[in-house]
């Protein structure tokens, strides 16, 4: 151990240190942005799941896998604070992506220095660290999908049965996190591409059948794992909601090209944004350079890339950022290698794009960590992590609110209504106050037309109650139904000047 550490320790050093950059881009005030409204949900289920034993398939109850919320479990009972909780989970999740690049690319392409030029540019994307800070379940994707493939291409070199066994459990946990997964087992075979094939024939044959073997040992440990989902009471519906999410197959023969253009237009868009756009040159520089050396090293990681970026941009009905936030390691690894030029007015041509990356990257990145509202996102990211009412701005200050109330009058019953049933509100506001039995908060609806009805009840039976609603779901005029504004949490700006804001309302 000594001998390897002392010969070793530069890039020991420079692991740490992209390690280290990483892990502070990624923890430095998670909690600044508002909670969004797929974070309220998962976080609230974990809180539920924990609490009662019986309900630990409850995200089935909506088509979702859960391995994420039972990942976040443990963060729950350490931590205090639910929305750090569940945003420190993708924080390790985003540092473990960072290693599956550095081992990815080292085991390709067969150098040290593009693998620590992987990791850095993985380590510091703002792609990658936005998402990263969200407890959401896309950066447990990530995760999986580079640790799948790492293994699965480590088994197709070492051919060993450990090693498809492990890859197996990798896949195993992507089935466990999200339906994407199921890109991971259909292109493991790909890895056949970097098998290295004995020069006689009987020898190739021999290869080539414990290669499948070891492919199918892989797939069918990964599946065997998935199946752990049908003890839940729901597993029927995750083909059924997957239906909500995506286009049937026929949908290529009916319209080829519709939603494919734009989706791949909003590709294009996300990654010069959020890669940002000097990573789109050094991809394409790194494809070319790579294919030369490394073609089918190459084709290995591009097929990883590009197969499951053409299905889903031909089949998802709707299209975000974050859909497609498991292919960014996968271009980290490949733009690594536009540095494989040495030679003339192209190297300087790539190592200018290269610290333009670090610089933007980094002015984009603490942007984000500090002032985010003034970075710039993708539209869609923009108005439904800050601006429109799946931001969940205010939220934390209102139950802080709430809880001092019960502090000075513990024996006080408080009821709260929200908009909505799920997401955003109730369940971001549940998720803050779950410790505190003596505050009930239910969900009333949408479209709030007058005081509803156990609100009225609540307060009639001396309860003090209050009201928590999007102004933009709120119509009619409080001071004539008998609501006393507290306050009022204002929204990001929208590019129209509009400005939504939470309101926050006792009844009297």
């Amino acid at each position: 151990m000594k001998r390897f550490l002392d010969k070793n320790k530069k890039l020991i050093f420079l692991c740490i240190l992209i390690l280290g950059v990483a892990f502070f881009l990624r923890i430095y005030k998670l909690t600044l942005l508002p909670i969004f409204a797929d974070e309220a949900i998962y976080i609230r289920w974990a809180q539920v799941m924990r609490a009662e034993e019986t309900l630990r398939f409850l995200p089935l109850s909506d088509g979702k896998q859960p391995l994420f919320m039972w990942a976040m479990i443990p963060f729950l009972k350490i931590l205090s604070d639910p929305l750090f909780a569940g945003r420190f989970l993708s924080v390790v999740s985003g540092l473990a992506t960072i290693v599956g690049v550095f081992l990815s690319s080292k085991l390709l392409f067969k150098s040290q220095k593009l693998a620590l030029v992987a990791s850095l540019i993985a380590a510091i994307s703002p792609f990658l660290v936005f998402f990263d800070r969200m407890a959401l379940v896309d950066s447990m994707l990530a995760t999986t999908a580079i640790w799948t493939f790492y293994l699965g291409a480590l088994t197709a070199r070492t051919l060993r049965l450990d090693m498809a066994m492990l890859t197996g459990f990798a896949l195993g946990a992507g089935l466990l996190t999200k339906s994407p997964a199921l890109f991971f087992a259909i292109l493991l075979p790909m890895t056949i591409l970097i098998v290295k094939w004995p020069s006689k024939k009987k020898e190739r044959l021999y290869a080539a059948a414990k290669f499948f073997f070891l492919m199918a040992v892989s797939i069918i440990i990964g599946y065997g794992i998935s199946n752990i989902l049908r003890l839940g009471p729901n597993f029927h519906l995750l083909a059924s909601r997957n239906l909500d999410y995506v286009y049937p197959y026929t949908h290529l023969l009916e319209s080829p090209l519709n939603p494919l253009l734009p989706h791949l237009n909003a590709t294009l868009g996300y990654f010069w944004l959020m890669g940002p756009g000097a990573l789109i040159a050094l991809f394409i520089l790194g494809t070319f350079y790579s294919i030369k050396d490394k073609p089918k090293e190459t084709l290995l990681v591009l097929a990883w890339i590009f197969f499951p970026l053409l299905a889903v941009t031909e089949y998802a009905k709707a299209f975000t950022a974050r859909y497609i936030l498991y292919l960014v390691p996968f271009a980290a690894v490949i733009a690594a290698n536009a540095l494989r030029e040495k030679k003339g007015f192209a190297k300087w041509i790539v190592e200018a794009l290269f610290i333009v990356f670090i610089l933007h990257s980094l002015y984009l990145d603490m942007l984000l960590v500090s002032e985010p509202e003034k970075a710039t996102l993708p539209r869609s990211e923009r108005s439904g992590y800050l601006e429109e009412w799946t931001a969940g701005t205010g939220i934390k200050e209102v139950s802080l609110y709430l809880r001092d109330l019960h502090t000075q009058s513990p024996q006080e019953k408080i009821v709260v209504g929200t908009e909505g049933y799920f997401g955003t509100l109730p369940d971001g506001l549940q998720l803050y106050l779950n410790d505190v039995p003596e505050i009930t908060v239910i969900g009333i609806g949408l479209g709030i037309v007058k005081v509803p009805t156990p609100l009225e009840e609540s307060k009639e039976a001396g309860n003090r109650t209050f009201l928590v609603v999007n102004s933009s779901r709120l119509s009619l005029k409080p001071e004539e139904e008998g609501l006393t504004i507290i306050s009022a949490y204002p929204k990001a700006v929208q590019p129209d000047g509009a400005r939504e804001a939470l309101l926050f309302f006792e009844v009297d």
